[in-house]
């Protein structure tokens, strides 16, 4: 079958700098990789393509030739064949660091990178961390609050003490995979290392579990806790709870909970950073007369707000310290009132006759210019 054309491959153009083509690279070798598609011989093959164009494109006397005289060029320099690949695999961490160990795997893959990270007998692993989706509402954000909350996570097995042997029975090094935590499968032209089945990657095993735990050391128990949410807190604020994760491996340490919080939307205030937004409705007097208005903040205070006379729809007015508290500090940002002057939609008799003697004094206009947009933006 004919070989499709390196920059086709990997996505590329033929002008693609070494980042371009380092990217498109590692997007077809983490879609395509073995180990996310057991016995897909088609994603093997592309696997395979793609490592193929990278390791000649990667290397710039390999790209400079295969530029000029294609496939031919590179008949006899190990490329485009079944070469070793070992330019295309130099540097894991640097292709695939982005993606939370692809850089090891794949370096297992061809035998590239550092060696199988060995685990011996005593060796204990950090409990993984949770995370607790928590909605409070929008008041409880901006002035903070203290809430309970209940989770399920593993604790230290109280009858082994997180040992996982009955009667204090010790670990032993696994016979599977001699203490490495993973075993290799042939998957082609290339090996792959899986963790071990035996052990589950710890490397140890236990031939007298506890009774309690199954050899785990650890057991779901229910738990809660009050979390403090601190006032100016935003949505999505991340809260972290230290050791109140799953218990750690053979007595290792505890990971971490995570509290999200997720705000609730308030029925008559916004937010923008540290500024609270709401609407106050006042009727065509107060807007042309001028008045003495009372506002109900968040914290439901009645405060005095003094709306200037000749005051158009849409005015914006700001108190200032009413907004939300910036955390770890006595500062406020303000609060926004947007004025809407509110037209009646039926009039009395007396109430209109007075409407129509103010027309005529005021002589309005039948035949009104346009406002220029500069002008109209300003009174907004």
């Amino acid at each position: 079958m004919a070989k499709r054309d390196y920059y086709e491959v990997l996505g590329v153009a033929k002008t693609a700098t070494k980042e371009e083509i380092k990217k498109g690279y590692r997007k077809l070798a983490i879609q395509y990789h073995p180990d996310k598609n057991p016995g897909d011989k088609e994603a093997e093959n592309k696997f395979k393509e793609a490592t193929e164009a990278y390791e000649v494109l990667s290397d710039e006397k390999k790209r400079q030739i295969y530029d000029q005289y294609g496939f031919a060029g590179l008949d006899g320099m190990g490329a485009g064949g079944q070469g070793d690949y070992s330019n295309a695999f130099r540097d894991f961490s640097d292709i695939f660091g982005d993606f939370g160990g692809f850089g090891d795997i794949f370096g297992n893959f061809f035998g590239g990178g550092s060696s199988s990270r060995g685990r011996s007998s005593s060796s204990s692993g950090q409990g993984a961390s949770l995370r607790y989706d928590l909605e409070i509402s929008f008041k409880d954000a901006v002035f903070g609050t203290k809430a309970e909350i209940a989770f399920q996570h593993n604790e230290s097995c109280e009858a082994c003490h997180g040992s996982g042997g009955e009667n204090g029975a010790s670990r032993k090094t696994c016979p599977t995979c001699q203490g490495q935590g993973q075993v290799r499968r042939s998957a082609g032209f290339f090996s792959v290392a899986q963790t071990c089945p035996t052990c589950q990657g710890s490397g140890t095993v236990i031939d007298n579990p506890c009774r309690k735990c199954g050899g785990t050391g650890v057991q779901s128990k229910r738990r809660k806790v009050i979390v403090t949410i601190p006032a100016g807190v935003d949505d999505g604020k991340r809260i972290t709870i230290p050791k109140q994760g799953d218990a750690g491996r053979n007595g290792g340490p505890a990971g971490d909970l995570i509290v999200i919080l997720h705000v609730a939307q308030h029925d008559y205030f916004e937010r923008s950073g540290q500024d609270l937004y709401c609407a106050v409705p006042i009727s065509i007097t107060q807007a042309a007369l001028g008045a003495e208005i009372q506002v109900t903040t968040l914290d439901d205070r009645k405060i005095k707000l003094k709306v200037p006379a000749g005051t158009p729809h849409g005015k914006m007015l700001r108190l200032r310290d009413e907004g939300v508290p910036y955390q770890g500090s006595s500062r406020k940002g303000d609060l926004y009132i947007k004025l809407l002057v509110q037209v009646p939609a039926r009039l009395s008799s007396k109430a209109k006759s007075l409407l129509e003697e103010v027309a005529r004094i005021e002589g309005e206009n039948d035949s009104p210019k346009l406002m220029p947009l500069s002008e109209l933006r300003n009174n907004q």
